[in-house]
C-alpha cells in the first residue's frame, strides 16, 4: 500500500521532492485544520504505512513502515483525541531492517496478518501472522527469498477460510497463503502488466477479499480495477466510470456494493450495482495533508478515516482523518 517507497528510487525521488518543497509551504499545511473528525497521536517513528480499526480491542493497529512492527493507538475516553500515543505491540527480531506495509484482521482466528517487504532492495517478502492477545507469532510465510526477482509484499487480504492473499508491487502477481502459513500457489495474469513501463513503476496494491468469494485488487499507478474468481483464480478489469482510480493505494469494503480507494491527491468512493463487473467513482474526499500521503483506509463506527504515511515533528505527530463523501 505504499506506491512511494517501493523501491530505493522512490524513497531519494520522494526525499528530494519534500526537501525541494519550501518550509514555509510545508509549515501552512501543517497549519491547515481538516474539516472534519480527527485523531492525532504521537509516535516513535516517521513512517506509518496501514492503520485499521480493532473492534473488539477498541484501537488502532498501525503498521511500522520504518524498520517493521505493529503498534496500538488507543482513544482516549474523555474524548482528547490530541493526547493519543502509540504503544509498541511487535518488534519481530527475525524481520528487523524490514518494513511492515498492509495489514488485515483476521477475527474468526484472532489473528492479526501483516505484509512484510525489503523497502529498498526489493528481495524479501513475507507474510507473518500474530495472535492479537499474546502478540507471539503464529507462522511467518517467506514468499521471495529463493527467487531472484525483485518483488515488494504491499497488501493482503483474507478470506472466509482463513487463506490470505498478498500482492507483489514489484512483480505484478498475487501469493496466496493458506491458514497454516503455506504458500499454496500464485496469481497471475497478462492483465496485471498494463501497456507502458509508466504503468507498472508500481503494480498491485490495495486489495480486499469480498464475501460473495473473489478478490478486488488495485493496480497503481495504472489505476486499473481487477475482480478476480476464486472458483478458478480467473481475473478481468472492472469498468470504471465517472473519474480515474489512478494512483490507488489502499482498499476498503465498506458495503459489498461499495469501497474506498484511498491514494493521493484524494480517496474515491467506488460504487457497483452488478457484482463488480461495472463500477463508478461517486465521490472524492481530500484531506488537504497531501505532503503526508494518505496510504489506507479503515472504518470505526460507520465513519471512514484516512491514513497518513508521513509524520511530522519532535513527536513524529500522525493523523487519522475521517473522510467524508
Amino acid at each position: 500500500m505504499s506506491p512511494s517507497f517501493c523501491s530505493g528510487r522512490f524513497s531519494v525521488a520522494l526525499f528530494l521532492v519534500i526537501s525541494a518543497v519550501p518550509i514555509s509551504y510545508l509549515v501552512s499545511l501543517e497549519r491547515a485544520v481538516p474539516s472534519t473528525h480527527v485523531f492525532s497521536y504521537q509516535s516513535s517513528g516517521f513512517f506509518r504505512e496501514c492503520a485499521k480499526w480493532d473492534d473488539a480491542g477498541r484501537r488502532f493497529l498501525v503498521s511500522f513502515m520504518d524498520g517493521g512492527g505493529i503498534g496500538e493507538v488507543v482513544p482516549s475516553d474523555d474524548g482528547d483525541i490530541d493526547a493519543l500515543r502509540e504503544v509498541t505491540l511487535v518488534k519481530d527480531a527475525d524481520l528487523a531492517g524490514n518494513a511492515s506495509l498492509g495489514i488485515v484482521i483476521d477475527r474468526d482466528r484472532n489473528r492479526l496478518l501483516v505484509a512484510v517487504a525489503d523497502l529498498l532492495g526489493n528481495r524479501y517478502s513475507a507474510l507473518a501472522a500474530y495472535d492479537m492477545s499474546t502478540w507471539r507469532r503464529v507462522f511467518l510465510a517467506e514468499l521471495s527469498s529463493q527467487s531472484k526477482e525483485k518483488s515488494f509484499a504491499d497488501d493482503v487480504a483474507v478470506d472466509a477460510r482463513g487463506n490470505a492473499y498478498v500482492t507483489d508491487a514489484k512483480g505484478s502477481k498475487i501469493w496466496k497463503v493458506d491458514v497454516n502459513g503455506e504458500l499454496v500457489s500464485t496469481i497471475e495474469s497478462p492483465l496485471f502488466t498494463p501497456p507502458g513501463w509508466y504503468n507498472n513503476m508500481v503494480a498491485l496494491n490495495g486489495i480486499v477479499y469480498h464475501p460473495d468469494g473473489f478478490l478486488i485488487v488495485i493496480h497503481t499507478f495504472s489505476g486499473l480495477l481487477y475482480k478476480i474468481d476464486l472458483t478458478d483464480d480467473k481475473v478481468t478489469v472492472v469498468e470504471v466510470t465517472g473519474g480515474t482510480l489512478r494512483f490507488g493505494d489502499g482498499l476498503e469494503l465498506l458495503s459489498p456494493t461499495k469501497i474506498v480507494v484511498a491514494g493521493s491527491p484524494s480517496a474515491r468512493l467506488v460504487k457497483s450495482s452488478d457484482g463488480w463487473r461495472t463500477a463508478t467513482v461517486t465521490g472524492w474526499f481530500s484531506t488537504g495533508m497531501v505532503h503526508r500521503i494518505v496510504s489506507s483506509a479503515t472504518v470505526k463506527e460507520g465513519r471512514v478515516y484516512l491514513n497518513h504515511i508521513v509524520g511530522f515533528g519532535s513527536n513524529k505527530r500522525h493523523i487519522l482523518v475521517e473522510a467524508v463523501f
